[in-house]
């Protein structure tokens, strides 16, 4: 559906995180109406029926994901089932709605909601780092059974500077404390002297915006997506035997919190 550039412009002032929400919504009573085009006026009465009627909205969660599916060129390709439905299991299962009315909580808003993000990529498009839980997919280069070329493919792809090359060894040297597990140089590499090695998640915790803003904390390791739910599973249950009003999951988890779940699931971790 076509937008005027005043109702782009209009669309662009709501809140990230329920913007996609909104957006949806004004397209919906849009074709409802019968119009092709969305115009200021529909946005700004979608709007405000949106944020009156806020409380029916609420699920409890808000699980997001990047454009990766949609063919994006970074995307790393876990193995498995697909997360995101599984994920949405456990969240649902969670009933948060339920569990933060329990808590007094009648009217509820959007900054209530427990937020799990998925990105493909280290790019992190899906801003992993300020949700509760963010999953990174990543992919780790490892040595190659071919010789290295010294085409420099690999060492020009890298952003992190992550990767050097030994003149005299069989292949390039990959510096792990600046690899980010994107995966670039073993697409590059066309000797095969860099191939895929451990492929799975990296977990970050406790991120949020606000009042108090805080980046989240990255778990130790890449983890397999059965891990992941696991992981998933034991925030919520720390967020819902901690949480009292409804805080943010970065209030709530605390440096015990963090290095239980350390110890809890490194062993488990691919690398």
């Amino acid at each position: 559906m076509q937008w005027t550039p005043e109702a782009e412009e209009a669309i662009k002032k709501v809140p990230f995180f329920v913007r996609k929400r909104v957006r949806a919504r004004v397209e919906k009573e849009a074709r409802e109406a019968g119009r092709s085009m969305v115009r200021l006026t529909e946005v700004q009465a979608t709007q405000k029926r949106y944020l009156k009627g806020m409380s029916s909205e609420i699920k409890g969660y808000q699980l997001d994901m990047c454009f990766g599916p949609a063919g994006c060129p970074n995307r790393i390709q876990p193995d498995g089932v697909p997360l995101a439905e599984q994920i949405e299991h456990l969240l649902q299962k969670a009933d948060l709605v339920g569990f933060l009315k329990s808590k007094g909580i009648t009217d509820l808003k959007f900054h209530h909601e427990f937020r799990v993000t998925l990105a493909d990529c280290p790019n992190a498009c899906s801003q992993p780092q300020i949700k509760d839980i963010g999953i990174i997919a990543a992919l780790f280069p490892q040595r190659g059974e071919s010789a290295c070329t010294q085409c420099d493919a690999c060492v020009d792809t890298c952003r992190e500077q992550a990767i050097a090359i030994d003149s005299e060894g069989p292949a390039p040297i990959v510096d792990a404390r600046r690899c980010v597990a994107c995966g670039q140089c073993i697409r590059v590499c066309p000797a095969g002297a860099i191939t895929e090695g451990p492929k799975g998640y990296r977990i970050q915790l406790g991120g949020k915006l606000g009042r108090h803003p805080q980046l989240a904390r990255e778990l130790p390791g890449i983890f397999e997506a059965s891990t992941v739910l696991d992981i998933v599973e034991a925030c919520l249950n720390i967020y819902q035997t901690k949480s009292k009003r409804g805080e943010r999951f970065g209030e709530l988890l605390d440096p015990a919190d963090f290095k239980m779940l350390a110890e809890r699931f490194g062993p488990q971790a691919l690398r």
